[in-house]
């Protein structure tokens, strides 16, 4: 057993996820933390021993030692959060199942959420948990260019295709642009019908897929919307709501392509000028408070 709060250690490693009460001491699998860890949760890559050992040791084809990189199995996600209570905790499970049922299975990376009993310091409390799917694909930054130079760039990126992408890269544009337009919609009407909207602020929270198709991999964030309210902080103090909506906004200009209706209730309710002009205050305030300057780089 863990001596100290798993929540509050970083840069997690094997023996942190080994030493927690509900794993097991010789587990069959390699925890190795991912590089998409952020303020949020822990994410550890699950990887089979024998793809480290290969990785570690090389393997010979041909003549020629390489050294292939583990795959991970499934990701673990190690959720930060602390409940109040269980009913606290459900209500968080709750939004997943929200999210699933707009996006699940195309558009989000599956995951089977459940709760555990962490026994830490002499006492226990309520921590959220994760197997989620392992995507293989590049992070879209929806705060960045989304033209048809940087998408033929990115789709050269290993974690898409790489060298060898195969088929004509105007048909790939063509797909990117057709399941952009399908996720925004998606999204969209989530939040007009559930009144809720994961965050896509974050950069790392969305995977741009070999296929042209985009999956959201942060899905702990849900923030409720509201027309006509004010401006809601998450647990952190940041305004993710509205930072989510503009996000949506710029992937449907700038990815999608298509130019966004002003008159539509979500961006008419969130994207008025005096509106950003307030977000942007909180937005530094809340780095300011994080002890940086450097952009967000979004939940996880």
């Amino acid at each position: 057993m863990l001596d100290r709060d798993i929540r509050d250690i970083e840069g997690l490693v094997h023996d942190d996820v080994v030493g927690l009460n509900f794993v097991k001491a010789n587990p069959l699998y390699v925890f190795r933390r991912h590089y998409r860890t952020g303020l949020r949760s822990h994410i550890m890559a699950v990887l089979d021993p024998e793809d480290v050992r290969r990785e570690r040791e090389g393997v010979v084809s041909e003549g020629v030692r390489w050294y292939p990189r583990a795959r991970p199995i499934v990701m673990l996600r190690i959720f930060r959060k602390r409940f109040r209570n269980l009913s606290h905790a459900e209500e968080e499970l709750r939004s997943v199942k929200t999210i699933e049922g707009f996006l699940a299975p195309e558009y989000i990376a599956l995951s089977n959420e459940f709760l555990v009993d962490l026994k830490v310091r002499g006492g226990s409390d309520i921590l959220l948990c994760g197997l989620q799917e392992y995507v293989k694909g590049e992070m879209l930054d929806p705060w960045g260019s989304q033209d048809d130079d940087f998408l033929k760039r990115i789709r050269k990126r290993p974690g898409i295709g790489g060298d060898k992408a195969e088929g004509d890269s105007g048909e790939w544009l063509k797909a990117v642009r057709v399941e952009a337009l399908v996720f925004v919609e998606s999204i969209k009407k989530m939040a007009t019908e559930a009144l809720r909207i994961p965050d896509l602020a974050g950069v790392g929270n969305l995977l741009l897929t070999e296929s042209g198709r985009i999956r959201l991999v942060d899905i702990n964030n849900v923030s409720r919307v509201s027309f006509g309210g004010g401006i809601e902080l998450d647990d952190r103090g940041y305004p993710v709501c509205d930072k989510s909506v503009e996000a949506l906004w710029r992937m449907e200009r700038f990815l999608a392509g298509r130019e966004p209706d002003p008159e539509d209730p979500l961006y008419s309710s969130y994207l008025t000028a005096t509106r950003m002009k307030d977000v942007k205050e909180l937005e530094r305030i809340f780095h300011a408070e994080q002890g940086r300057g450097a952009p967000f780089l979004g939940a996880d």
